[in-house]
């Protein structure tokens, strides 16, 4: 066995820039780009859980905000943002910003329909339109390079 990155041809079929690429390193992007999306979106879902079982509604007061975070959902919600954030890092080691906030604006269409599903949220029609259209973005950037620039020390 050699020590150099394994190159397939992931994604030949489909016609897109995968193929050659280190199939590993595609892989481990995409599962950080997942569970980014599932920490981001999941957190809001529960801070907003959270905060609308609250007794008062929060404004400028800083106890509101001190009392919030003791709620089980809301104190949930902000450890799996923080989480989100370490993985947005790690994302952004492995791959260029182009790449990760296009792709990572998927959790934009699952904070939608977590919404809908989980808080009974009324989604217009308008709304939805504007989901598939970022739902086609992600597709169209998702089929782009993750890396376009250089490695130290690459030439």
């Amino acid at each position: 066995m050699s020590d150099r990155p394994r190159k397939t041809t992931f994604g030949k079929a489909l016609g897109c820039y995968h193929q050659g690429v280190d199939r590993t390193k595609t892989v481990r992007t995409y599962v950080l780009v997942l569970l980014f999306i599932g920490l981001r979106g999941f957190g809001n879902l529960l801070l907003a859980y959270g905060t609308k079982r609250l007794p008062a509604v929060l404004g400028v007061h800083p106890a509101a905000y001190l009392q919030s975070v003791l709620d089980p959902a809301v104190a949930a919600g902000i450890a799996m943002l923080i989480f989100s954030m370490f993985t947005r890092l790690a994302l952004l080691s492995r791959a260029d910003l182009s790449f990760v906030l296009p792709v990572t604006a998927v959790g934009y269409v699952l904070a939608a329909v977590l919404g809908t599903v989980f808080l009974h949220e009324h989604v217009t029609a308008a709304h939805w339109l504007a989901a598939f259209l970022i739902f086609a973005g992600v597709a169209v950037v998702g089929s782009t390079p993750q890396n376009t620039t250089k490695e130290a020390g690459a030439q």
